[in-house]
């Protein structure tokens, strides 16, 4: 009797053991399925489509039809752009730049580099200010969404470099510049001012991504989610990076909606391309900022630990001015828009 029990006890078991391996199997299949599916997803959604540098009547575009559904898109934006602007293309060897130029014909010119992932229309709780006064440049990034076109790929900090400094020789604009570069573009600003502090007259820098202080793990984290081919994904990408208080009010939810309803459009319709890797500045490349400079960034900005950032160029570079704006984040422009736009405005000035 023990030992037919001790083969039941065995054979039940074998038959557990069985049973687990093969619904373990069935979980490690199912897994494998749904994760190629998520890949043949992704490539049709986000990286499909003719190769990045082909030179077609809708590059960087992946088709005619994507070229005319974004069109459609940045034209309703612009719908809100408070300013009488200037449209205008200006050819570089790196491709065609467009920008948006407003302000008095005599004002000094003031150039403005958008955020990743954004163009020209970024500036548009600021652009009244600013062109009140100056001759402003509101570009779109040569290798970004909006309607600039690269026709060479960006591969180093340089290139952007090189990029700007052709352009501001197109535009004549001398060697007094006034430059403001936000977020992405203020790390290609930070670039651009280490090569020539010569060409520039004042610059400033709204949290700029990477130059000061790496990144944060949940900011990489939202970079990931919103390149997912998925709205849901990008919303919640796009809602991490934006404060409370802008989210909580009726006029500042709908600037996020819309920039999600962009965001989701312009990755569905451009080609994929690898981007540019950000570097950090050395210190050595800190000293070479002799120009006045402004560094602004909201307390509870993620894309780097603000204060972190802070006590860094006070330390290295103790002549810059730097401003912890409370109560808001990496949104700092729809925000507190007014305090940007007059700290802007009297260091400028």
């Amino acid at each position: 009797m023990n030992k037919n029990k001790i083969k039941n006890e065995s054979r039940k078991k074998r038959n557990k053991f069985s049973k687990f391996l093969k619904y373990l199997l069935y979980f490690i299949g199912s897994l494998v399925l749904l994760l190629i599916i998520f890949a043949t997803w992704i490539y049709f959604s986000l990286i499909a489509g003719p190769d990045q540098m082909e030179m077609s009547d809708f590059h960087p575009f992946k088709s005619l039809k994507a070229k005319t559904e974004y069109l459609v898109t940045e034209d309703k934006m612009a719908e809100k752009w408070p300013v009488i602007s200037e449209e205008k293309i200006v050819e570089t060897s790196y491709g065609k730049t467009f920008m948006r130029i407003s302000g008095p014909i005599n004002g000094q010119p003031l150039v403005l580099l958008p955020g990743g992932g954004t163009n020209s229309l970024i500036w548009r709780a600021n652009i009244e200010a600013l062109s009140s006064i100056y001759r402003t440049y509101a570009l779109d990034n040569i290798y970004d969404f909006g309607q600039s076109i690269y026709t060479i790929k960006m591969e180093t900090p340089n290139d952007f470099t090189q990029w700007l400094n052709e352009l501001f020789d197109s535009l004549s604009l001398g060697q007094n510049i006034r430059i403001i570069g936000y977020s992405y573009g203020g790390w290609v600003t930070a670039n651009y001012a280490v090569s020539h502090p010569e060409r520039l007259e004042r610059v400033v820098l709204i949290a700029p991504a990477f130059s000061i202080q790496p990144i944060t793990k949940e900011f990489i984290w939202d970079m990931v989610l919103g390149i997912l081919p998925c709205k849901y994904t990008k919303r919640h990408s796009l809602y991490s990076s934006w404060n409370d208080l802008l989210i909580s009010g009726k006029d500042g939810k709908q600037i996020v909606d819309d920039q999600v309803e962009y965001f989701d459009i312009a990755m569905k319709s451009y080609k994929f391309k690898k981007g540019v890797e950000p570097n950090m500045l050395s210190d050595e490349e800190l000293h070479k900022l002799t120009m006045p400079v402004l560094f602004l960034i909201g307390e509870h900005d993620y894309v780097c630990i603000p204060q972190q950032a802070i006590d860094r160029l006070n330390r290295v570079v103790p002549s810059i001015n730097t401003e912890l704006i409370s109560g808001t984040g990496h949104d700092i422009m729809f925000t507190h828009t007014d305090k940007v736009n007059n700290l802007m405005l009297d260091f400028l000035e």
